[in-house]
């Protein structure tokens, strides 16, 4: 497996492949319903994340209400990752 471009990268300068692989160490699922969309489970709530063209959006379900939002490729990956952590 290629390593992925540093952390401070934007997404925007990721290839798909490393996208899918940064997805993929964060223990996120490949949807098989539909290649664009991934399911990341946590303790507390879980994330359907799509690989949009334009921005990586996100859905959380929790005990919470749903919320949903989007991120520009144009942030670093360890800013996508850190917003994405914190959950809903």
């Amino acid at each position: 497996m290629a390593s992925l471009p540093s952390a401070d990268t934007p997404l925007n300068q990721h290839s798909l492949r490393a996208l899918e692989q940064w997805l993929q160490s964060l223990g996120a699922t490949r949807s098989d319903q539909d290649p664009c969309d991934w399911v990341w489970e946590q303790p507390a709530w879980s994330a359907l994340l799509r690989l949009d063209q334009q921005d990586l959006g996100v859905i959380w379900t929790s005990e919470q209400p749903t919320r949903s939002c989007s991120y520009p490729y144009g942030l670093t990956r360890e800013d996508v990752e850190a917003a994405l952590r914190l959950g809903p």
